[in-house]
Protein backbone atom coordinates (compact mmCIF):
# COMPACT_ATOMS: atom_id res chain seq x y z
CA UNK A 1 0.00 0.00 0.00
CA UNK A 2 2.81 2.21 1.09
CA UNK A 3 4.23 1.55 -2.48
CA UNK A 4 1.09 2.36 -4.75
CA UNK A 5 0.74 5.30 -2.62
CA UNK A 6 4.33 6.96 -3.19
CA UNK A 7 4.39 5.90 -6.64
CA UNK A 8 1.14 7.93 -7.44
CA UNK A 9 2.96 10.80 -5.37
CA UNK A 10 6.06 10.77 -7.70
CA UNK A 11 3.89 10.67 -10.68
CA UNK A 12 1.38 13.35 -9.83
CA UNK A 13 4.87 15.63 -8.80
CA UNK A 14 6.79 14.62 -12.60
CA UNK A 15 3.73 15.53 -14.26
CA UNK A 16 3.01 18.92 -12.46
CA UNK A 17 6.52 19.85 -12.49
CA UNK A 18 6.98 19.35 -16.26
CA UNK A 19 3.70 21.10 -16.62
CA UNK A 20 4.36 24.47 -14.64
CA UNK A 21 7.84 24.44 -16.99
CA UNK A 22 6.00 24.30 -20.47
CA UNK A 23 3.67 26.93 -19.33
CA UNK A 24 6.76 29.15 -18.01
CA UNK A 25 8.50 27.72 -21.49
CA UNK A 26 5.39 28.67 -23.91
CA UNK A 27 3.61 31.46 -21.75
CA UNK A 28 6.20 33.16 -19.91
CA UNK A 29 5.89 35.00 -16.50
CA UNK A 30 3.06 36.70 -18.12
CA UNK A 31 0.87 34.88 -19.81
CA UNK A 32 -2.74 36.25 -19.79
CA UNK A 33 -5.64 34.06 -19.31
CA UNK A 34 -3.99 31.17 -20.83
CA UNK A 35 -1.19 30.45 -18.03
CA UNK A 36 -3.68 29.81 -15.10
CA UNK A 37 -5.90 27.52 -18.13
CA UNK A 38 -3.08 25.54 -18.79
CA UNK A 39 -1.69 25.39 -14.91
CA UNK A 40 -5.05 23.78 -14.58
CA UNK A 41 -5.16 21.36 -17.14
CA UNK A 42 -1.52 20.16 -15.97
CA UNK A 43 -3.20 19.67 -12.45
CA UNK A 44 -6.12 17.57 -13.33
CA UNK A 45 -3.98 15.54 -16.07
CA UNK A 46 -1.62 14.77 -13.24
CA UNK A 47 -4.48 13.77 -10.65
CA UNK A 48 -5.97 11.63 -13.21
CA UNK A 49 -2.43 9.78 -14.59
CA UNK A 50 -1.69 9.02 -10.27
CA UNK A 51 -5.05 8.12 -10.26
CA UNK A 52 -4.43 6.00 -13.02
CA UNK A 53 -1.39 4.30 -11.96
CA UNK A 54 -1.88 1.31 -9.95
CA UNK A 55 1.04 -1.49 -8.76
CA UNK A 56 0.08 -4.72 -7.04
CA UNK A 57 2.60 -6.70 -5.28
CA UNK A 58 3.45 -10.31 -6.80
CA UNK A 59 1.27 -12.18 -4.02
CA UNK A 60 -1.88 -9.38 -4.52
CA UNK A 61 -4.64 -9.41 -6.89
CA UNK A 62 -6.76 -6.14 -7.51
CA UNK A 63 -10.23 -6.96 -8.14
CA UNK A 64 -11.43 -4.28 -11.03
CA UNK A 65 -15.03 -3.10 -11.23
CA UNK A 66 -16.16 -1.21 -14.13
CA UNK A 67 -19.47 1.00 -13.49
CA UNK A 68 -20.15 -1.57 -10.75
CA UNK A 69 -19.46 -4.94 -12.74
CA UNK A 70 -16.86 -6.83 -12.30
CA UNK A 71 -14.05 -6.12 -15.34
CA UNK A 72 -11.11 -7.89 -14.40
CA UNK A 73 -8.57 -9.16 -12.07
CA UNK A 74 -4.90 -6.61 -12.03
CA UNK A 75 -1.54 -7.71 -10.80
CA UNK A 76 0.84 -8.44 -10.16
CA UNK A 77 3.08 -5.45 -11.27
CA UNK A 78 2.17 -2.27 -12.75
CA UNK A 79 -1.42 -1.54 -14.48
CA UNK A 80 -4.30 0.92 -15.58
CA UNK A 81 -7.66 1.68 -14.59
CA UNK A 82 -9.91 4.52 -16.15
CA UNK A 83 -10.63 7.12 -12.82
CA UNK A 84 -14.00 7.30 -11.94
CA UNK A 85 -15.74 4.76 -14.18
CA UNK A 86 -13.15 1.69 -12.68
CA UNK A 87 -12.97 1.05 -8.83
CA UNK A 88 -11.11 -1.50 -7.14
CA UNK A 89 -12.47 -2.79 -3.83
CA UNK A 90 -10.91 -5.44 -3.01
CA UNK A 91 -6.72 -6.19 -3.37
CA UNK A 92 -6.89 -10.15 -2.68
CA UNK A 93 -3.73 -11.95 -0.73
CA UNK A 94 -3.03 -14.97 -2.69
CA UNK A 95 -0.71 -16.49 -0.01
CA UNK A 96 -0.69 -19.30 2.95
CA UNK A 97 -2.62 -17.25 5.50
CA UNK A 98 -2.39 -19.07 9.00
CA UNK A 99 -6.10 -18.69 11.82
CA UNK A 100 -6.46 -19.94 14.75
CA UNK A 101 -9.57 -20.78 16.27
CA UNK A 102 -11.31 -23.08 19.50
CA UNK A 103 -14.20 -24.32 20.78
CA UNK A 104 -14.83 -23.74 24.42
CA UNK A 105 -16.60 -26.18 26.97
CA UNK A 106 -18.00 -27.74 23.85
CA UNK A 107 -19.38 -31.81 24.85
CA UNK A 108 -17.60 -35.13 23.41
CA UNK A 109 -19.58 -37.97 21.90
CA UNK A 110 -19.43 -39.24 25.80
CA UNK A 111 -20.56 -36.06 27.37
CA UNK A 112 -17.30 -34.51 28.55
CA UNK A 113 -16.85 -30.94 28.10
CA UNK A 114 -12.93 -29.71 26.59
CA UNK A 115 -11.34 -26.96 25.25
CA UNK A 116 -10.03 -27.50 21.67
CA UNK A 117 -7.34 -25.21 20.33
CA UNK A 118 -6.70 -25.53 16.39
CA UNK A 119 -4.80 -24.02 13.52
CA UNK A 120 -6.24 -23.60 9.84
CA UNK A 121 -3.92 -22.95 6.93
CA UNK A 122 -5.60 -22.20 3.53
CA UNK A 123 -5.33 -19.74 0.61
CA UNK A 124 -7.24 -18.28 -1.68
CA UNK A 125 -7.50 -19.65 -4.85
CA UNK A 126 -9.90 -17.76 -6.78
CA UNK A 127 -9.79 -13.94 -5.76
CA UNK A 128 -13.14 -13.37 -7.82
CA UNK A 129 -15.24 -15.95 -5.82
CA UNK A 130 -13.88 -14.47 -2.85
CA UNK A 131 -14.49 -11.01 -3.60
CA UNK A 132 -18.37 -11.31 -5.12
CA UNK A 133 -19.68 -14.48 -3.66
CA UNK A 134 -19.06 -13.55 -0.18
CA UNK A 135 -19.13 -10.09 2.05
CA UNK A 136 -15.58 -11.20 4.46
CA UNK A 137 -14.25 -13.99 3.47
CA UNK A 138 -11.58 -14.62 6.40
CA UNK A 139 -14.33 -14.32 9.10
CA UNK A 140 -16.98 -16.64 7.19
CA UNK A 141 -13.86 -19.23 7.04
CA UNK A 142 -12.80 -18.87 11.02
CA UNK A 143 -16.86 -19.69 11.65
CA UNK A 144 -16.89 -22.34 9.27
CA UNK A 145 -13.77 -23.36 11.01
CA UNK A 146 -14.99 -23.04 14.42
CA UNK A 147 -18.56 -24.78 13.52
CA UNK A 148 -16.87 -27.61 11.87
CA UNK A 149 -14.62 -28.13 14.98
CA UNK A 150 -17.82 -28.34 17.27
CA UNK A 151 -19.64 -30.71 15.03
CA UNK A 152 -16.49 -32.98 15.05
CA UNK A 153 -16.12 -32.99 18.58
CA UNK A 154 -19.88 -33.83 19.09
CA UNK A 155 -19.11 -37.27 17.30
CA UNK A 156 -16.11 -38.11 18.84
CA UNK A 157 -15.25 -39.79 22.15
CA UNK A 158 -12.42 -38.45 24.67
CA UNK A 159 -10.40 -41.38 24.48
CA UNK A 160 -10.09 -40.78 20.40
CA UNK A 161 -9.96 -37.22 20.69
CA UNK A 162 -6.98 -37.68 22.82
CA UNK A 163 -4.94 -40.61 21.00
CA UNK A 164 -6.40 -39.84 17.07
CA UNK A 165 -5.52 -35.87 16.36
CA UNK A 166 -4.04 -36.90 13.43
CA UNK A 167 -7.80 -38.58 12.52
CA UNK A 168 -9.31 -35.42 14.34
CA UNK A 169 -7.25 -33.56 11.78
CA UNK A 170 -7.98 -34.52 8.28
CA UNK A 171 -11.49 -34.80 9.11
CA UNK A 172 -11.92 -31.04 9.77
CA UNK A 173 -9.44 -30.47 7.02
CA UNK A 174 -12.34 -32.33 4.57
CA UNK A 175 -15.37 -30.26 6.64
CA UNK A 176 -13.78 -27.30 6.01
CA UNK A 177 -12.83 -27.39 2.51
CA UNK A 178 -16.05 -28.91 1.24
CA UNK A 179 -17.84 -25.46 3.17
CA UNK A 180 -14.76 -22.80 1.45
CA UNK A 181 -14.73 -24.38 -1.97
CA UNK A 182 -17.45 -22.59 -3.68
CA UNK A 183 -15.87 -18.91 -2.00
CA UNK A 184 -12.60 -20.37 -4.18
CA UNK A 185 -10.70 -20.71 -0.92
CA UNK A 186 -8.55 -23.70 -0.59
CA UNK A 187 -7.97 -25.55 2.81
CA UNK A 188 -4.06 -26.74 2.46
CA UNK A 189 -4.51 -28.68 6.14
CA UNK A 190 -5.73 -28.43 10.11
CA UNK A 191 -3.59 -28.79 13.27
CA UNK A 192 -5.13 -29.34 16.18
CA UNK A 193 -2.72 -27.89 19.05
CA UNK A 194 -4.02 -29.16 22.34
CA UNK A 195 -7.21 -30.62 23.85
CA UNK A 196 -8.07 -29.36 27.60
CA UNK A 197 -10.23 -31.31 29.58
CA UNK A 198 -11.25 -30.44 33.50
CA UNK A 199 -8.87 -31.08 36.28
CA UNK A 200 -10.75 -33.40 38.15
CA UNK A 201 -11.27 -35.45 35.19
CA UNK A 202 -7.19 -35.42 34.59
CA UNK A 203 -6.84 -36.72 38.30
CA UNK A 204 -9.14 -39.89 37.82
CA UNK A 205 -7.43 -40.57 34.10
CA UNK A 206 -4.11 -40.52 36.22
CA UNK A 207 -5.67 -42.40 38.91
CA UNK A 208 -6.65 -44.62 36.25
CA UNK A 209 -3.37 -45.23 34.65
CA UNK A 210 -1.16 -45.84 37.58
CA UNK A 211 -3.66 -48.70 38.88
CA UNK A 212 -3.14 -50.02 34.83
CA UNK A 213 0.81 -50.09 35.53
CA UNK A 214 0.63 -51.63 38.83
CA UNK A 215 -2.18 -54.54 37.66
CA UNK A 216 0.22 -54.81 34.95
CA UNK A 217 3.53 -55.12 37.06
CA UNK A 218 2.01 -57.71 39.46
CA UNK A 219 0.61 -59.67 36.04
CA UNK A 220 4.23 -59.91 35.24
CA UNK A 221 5.49 -60.87 38.74
CA UNK A 222 3.11 -63.57 38.94
CA UNK A 223 4.18 -65.12 35.13
CA UNK A 224 7.98 -64.43 36.16
CA UNK A 225 7.07 -66.96 39.48
CA UNK A 226 5.38 -69.24 37.29
CA UNK A 227 8.34 -69.52 34.93
CA UNK A 228 10.85 -69.65 37.88
CA UNK A 229 8.42 -72.79 39.06
CA UNK A 230 8.62 -74.38 36.06
CA UNK A 231 12.54 -73.74 36.24
CA UNK A 232 12.52 -74.91 39.50
CA UNK A 233 10.42 -78.27 38.54
CA UNK A 234 12.53 -79.09 36.10
CA UNK A 235 15.73 -78.81 38.15
CA UNK A 236 14.02 -81.26 40.44
CA UNK A 237 13.51 -83.65 38.03
CA UNK A 238 17.27 -83.34 36.56
CA UNK A 239 18.18 -84.09 40.31
CA UNK A 240 15.63 -86.99 41.54
CA UNK A 241 17.13 -89.39 38.83
CA UNK A 242 20.89 -88.59 39.39
CA UNK A 243 21.55 -88.12 43.27
CA UNK A 244 25.34 -87.42 42.67
CA UNK A 245 24.68 -84.12 41.07
CA UNK A 246 22.36 -82.94 43.54
CA UNK A 247 25.08 -84.13 46.11
CA UNK A 248 27.45 -81.99 44.24
CA UNK A 249 25.31 -79.04 43.61
CA UNK A 250 24.29 -79.40 47.55
CA UNK A 251 28.28 -79.24 48.96
CA UNK A 252 28.94 -76.17 46.35
CA UNK A 253 26.34 -74.67 47.68
CA UNK A 254 27.71 -74.70 51.15
CA UNK A 255 30.95 -73.76 50.20
CA UNK A 256 30.08 -70.46 48.59
CA UNK A 257 28.04 -69.59 51.81
CA UNK A 258 30.58 -70.38 53.91
CA UNK A 259 33.14 -68.46 51.98
CA UNK A 260 31.27 -65.62 51.48
CA UNK A 261 29.37 -65.25 54.33
CA UNK A 262 30.70 -66.32 57.40
CA UNK A 263 32.53 -69.58 59.02
CA UNK A 264 28.80 -71.03 60.31
CA UNK A 265 26.13 -72.08 58.13
CA UNK A 266 22.89 -73.59 59.86
CA UNK A 267 21.07 -76.41 57.78
CA UNK A 268 18.11 -78.49 58.90
CA UNK A 269 18.67 -82.23 59.76
CA UNK A 270 16.36 -82.56 57.27
CA UNK A 271 17.75 -80.89 54.07
CA UNK A 272 21.46 -82.41 55.05
CA UNK A 273 20.29 -86.09 55.26
CA UNK A 274 18.75 -85.00 51.55
CA UNK A 275 21.45 -83.40 50.63
CA UNK A 276 23.33 -86.39 51.58
CA UNK A 277 26.12 -84.06 53.92
CA UNK A 278 26.94 -86.43 55.90
CA UNK A 279 26.70 -86.65 59.52
CA UNK A 280 26.49 -83.43 61.79
CA UNK A 281 29.93 -83.81 62.99
CA UNK A 282 31.05 -84.06 59.96
CA UNK A 283 29.53 -80.71 58.91
CA UNK A 284 30.62 -79.35 61.37
CA UNK A 285 34.53 -79.98 61.03
CA UNK A 286 33.63 -78.51 57.56
CA UNK A 287 32.61 -75.01 58.56
CA UNK A 288 35.32 -74.83 61.08
CA UNK A 289 37.86 -75.71 58.66
CA UNK A 290 36.61 -73.40 56.24
CA UNK A 291 36.90 -70.76 59.16
CA UNK A 292 40.46 -71.87 59.80
CA UNK A 293 41.32 -70.56 56.33
CA UNK A 294 40.47 -67.10 56.72
CA UNK A 295 42.41 -64.61 58.55
CA UNK A 296 41.87 -63.71 61.95
CA UNK A 297 40.89 -60.04 61.93
CA UNK A 298 44.27 -57.72 63.74
CA UNK A 299 43.82 -56.27 67.44
CA UNK A 300 43.61 -52.76 67.35
CA UNK A 301 47.17 -51.10 68.34
CA UNK A 302 46.94 -49.70 72.58
CA UNK A 303 48.43 -46.67 73.51
CA UNK A 304 51.65 -45.91 74.97
CA UNK A 305 50.51 -44.73 77.83
CA UNK A 306 47.64 -47.75 78.87
CA UNK A 307 49.13 -50.21 80.84
CA UNK A 308 48.98 -53.68 79.31
CA UNK A 309 45.78 -55.90 80.14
Amino acid sequence: MRQRNALSTVVFIVILVAGLGLDFLYFGPNGGWLGPAFIFVVVLVAALVATALKVADPWTRAVVLRLGRFHALRGPGLFFIIPVIDTIPYWIDIRVITSTFTAERTLTKDTVPVNVDAVLFWKVVDPMKAALDVADYQSAINWAAQTALRDVIGKTILADMLEGREKISVELQRIIDLRTEPWGINVISVEVKDVLIPPALEDAMSMQAQAERERQARVILGDSERQIAEKFGEAAASYANNPTALHLRAMNMLYEGLKHNSTIVIVPSTAADSMQLGSLSGLTALTMGLGARQPAPSAPPTAPDEPPA
